[in-house]
């Protein structure tokens, strides 16, 4: 017996459009099913699509993509519409090399409009592309699904600021599944909100608009009515932000019921302006263990359905072993604050949250506001440690230059998943943090090897603050190398005649392992390890080549303003020829999702690869 029968025979919205609303609640509960028994192998961002099932369905239902544009902010949140547009088939290939992407991508499916990875940024591309629509003359919907996490970002206001006074036809859906937004207070705001819901009240309202509609001053007299309900509600009712900017709102409802769901949607389509449909949603739903822990169940690796509990244990990484340290430094130093952008659970920050609440500071997700906040407790004499993803301190780059740099404020920035992070691809890769963070004037950036390093370095920067230090590490583990050699900007790690092998970071690993194979074929490689990649001794690393008259340099990093050019152009300016110069990077291309030793094979930066081409370069001669 076929255990998905309705969700098996869906191909696309048009299938989805065709159910009626007591099979929608069938296909909802299938769907559930499907999402727990893939993602229990694949892993992946299961809470947040359990919880928006029943909008993601009902907005597949009301709207047709592709020609209605449907875009979905992170992204985290689109694997439902993926499912109900012709993908059920690559889910056992979710976020793996050359698999099924856990984001929304355009060049994946005609029914991703816009690409996603990056909060806050949905209502900004469905309004152009709403006004694109309108500009070319045709016939579509926009609407956009953001959550109230995407809410705390700066540049959704932006969006929703313009938006509301535009007059574009344009539906955003706010899913909210924490908080609430400017809630309405009050006996009266409460009883109305709770009238207006009642399926009672919404049947009354379709079956009365339903007759006006029979007649031809039918629907201008549901154009008056409801203005002047609009009206009394803005004297009973506290107005929501969204209608102070100029949206139609409705809401707060049941976005769990789709057949509520449904309904709000299709009278929104009707609307012709800027509505937001606020819908109250249980993050988790259908699954125990996430429903009790969504935070966990946000983004989990393979799991036990029975138990929740994951199918691999997990081990020490570099995020647990800062936040561990951190708490430890701030026993000892009451000035140390701990700050972050929603990402207290994988920044490693819970332990200090959970210890220190008072110096502990999760600014939702608004990176700019992280790193100025951060400037400003520096200039009131605190010590902030913030920590943000590699991938997502890009937004900051203007703030660390004008805020922090520029004074030269003592911030220490914590770059978590610097380099290569594996399955959620192109959007969160950390190859751009070397290359935006060592252009910056009065900026230091350290790259430890492992844990014993990062603690040094953490210790290093909050003993002797004398500016802002950037500590860029990597998404889990560290490699062979154990040994702290942060008591100088560089070390030689291996001292050898044939050729100079430069690293930082986790790819001092690699660069050993390319030095252990070169040994096998009589080939003797000096291995140099950079710990600060912005103020090292370039003199270590040119008398190293000078000797060898061969230069490779393996990073973690895209090409362009990477490390490798830079001591290429050094040993250029000091006159040495030399007669191999490679740099092992991730090129100039955006790297897709996969295990990172998957990607490191991609790039060709194994030691396994580095070898085999110094190896051929020296036969040739």
């Amino acid at each position: 017996m076929d255990a998905y029968p309705l969700l098996s025979h869906i191909t696309s919205p048009h299938d989805v459009g065709k159910l009626t609303d007591e099979q929608l609640v069938s296909l909802c509960a299938e769907i559930r099913l499907f999402l727990i028994a893939n993602l229990s192998n694949t892993g992946g961002h299961l809470a947040s699509n359990l919880g928006i099932v029943e909008i993601a369905t009902a907005i597949d239902s009301v709207y047709q993509s592709p020609k209605d544009k449907i875009i979905y902010d992170v992204g985290h949140q689109c694997y439902v519409h993926k499912m109900l547009t012709g993908r059920q088939d690559r889910f056992p290939t979710l976020r793996q090399f050359q698999g099924l992407s856990g984001f929304p991508r355009p060049d994946e499916s005609v029914h991703d409009a816009y690409i996603g990875g990056h909060a806050s940024m949905s209502i900004s591309a469905a309004l152009g592309m709403a006004r694109a629509r309108t500009l070319r003359g045709e016939d579509s919907s926009v609407v956009c699904v953001i959550g109230d996490g995407a809410l705390t970002g700066g540049m959704a206001y932006e969006a929703l600021n313009d938006a509301g006074q535009s007059g574009e036809p344009l539906v955003v859906v706010y899913n909210d599944n924490e908080m609430s937004i400017s809630p309405n207070v009050g006996a009266v705001a409460k009883r109305l909100s709770k009238i207006r819901l009642k399926p009672q009240y919404i049947n009354l309202k379709r079956r009365v608009k339903a007759l006006f509609r029979r007649y031809q001053w039918g629907e201008k007299a549901i154009a008056k009515v409801s203005a002047s309900k609009r009206k009394l509600r803005s004297v009973l009712l506290r107005q929501t932000i969204f209608d102070l900017m100029g949206f139609t709102y409705l809401g707060p409802a049941d976005g769990n019921d789709i057949k509520t769901v449904k309904y709000l949607l299709t009278e929104a389509k009707k609307l012709h302006r800027p509505v937001v449909l606020h819908f109250k949603t249980t993050k988790g739903k259908g699954y125990r263990p996430s429903e009790e822990n969504p935070g966990y169940f946000h983004g989990v690796s393979a799991f036990d359905v029975e138990t929740g509990m994951p199918k691999k244990k997990s081990s020490a990484n570099f995020s647990s072993v800062f936040g561990a340290y951190l708490t430890e430094l701030a026993r000892q130093d009451a000035s140390i604050c701990a700050v972050t952008a929603a990402m207290k659970i994988g920044t490693g920050l819970s332990p200090f949250a959970q210890t220190y609440p008072q110096r502990f500071f999760d600014v939702g997700i608004a990176e700019e506001h992280a790193v100025t906040m951060s400037g400003g407790l520096a200039a009131g004499g605190m010590k902030p440690v913030c920590s943000i993803y590699s991938t997502f301190l890009q937004r900051g780059y203007d703030q660390m230059i004008h805020d922090l740099a520029i004074t030269k404020l003592p911030v220490v920035l914590c770059v978590d998943r610097a380099g290569l992070v594996g399955e959620d691809g192109e959007t969160h890769q950390g190859m751009f943090d070397v290359p935006y963070l060592t252009t910056i004037p009065h900026f230091e950036l350290w790259s430890p090897s492992s844990f014993e390093e990062l603690r040094h370095g953490l210790r290093q920067a909050l003993a002797e603050p004398r500016g802002p230090v950037a500590i860029r590490y990597p998404r889990g583990g560290e490699g062979v190398f154990t040994q702290d050699t942060f008591g100088e900007k560089q070390a030689v790690l291996r001292a050898g005649r044939h050729v100079t092998l430069v690293a930082y970071g986790i790819m001092v690993n690699e660069a050993l392992d390319a030095a252990d194979r070169l040994a096998q074929c009589q080939i003797e490689a000096e291995v140099i390890k950079l710990n600060c990649l912005t103020s090292y001794d370039a003199q270590v690393v040119l008398e190293s080549v000078g000797r060898t008259g061969r230069l490779a340099v393996l990073e973690d990093c895209c090409d362009a303003g990477c490390l490798g050019q830079k001591l290429e152009a050094q040993a250029a300016e000091a006159g040495i020829a030399l007669a191999y110069s490679r740099r092992f990077n991730c090129g100039k291309q955006f790297i897709p999702a996969g295990k990172v030793q998957q990607l490191y094979e991609l790039c060709g930066i194994t030691g396994r690869q580095v070898a085999l081409s110094i190896q051929e370069a020296m036969q040739r001669g």
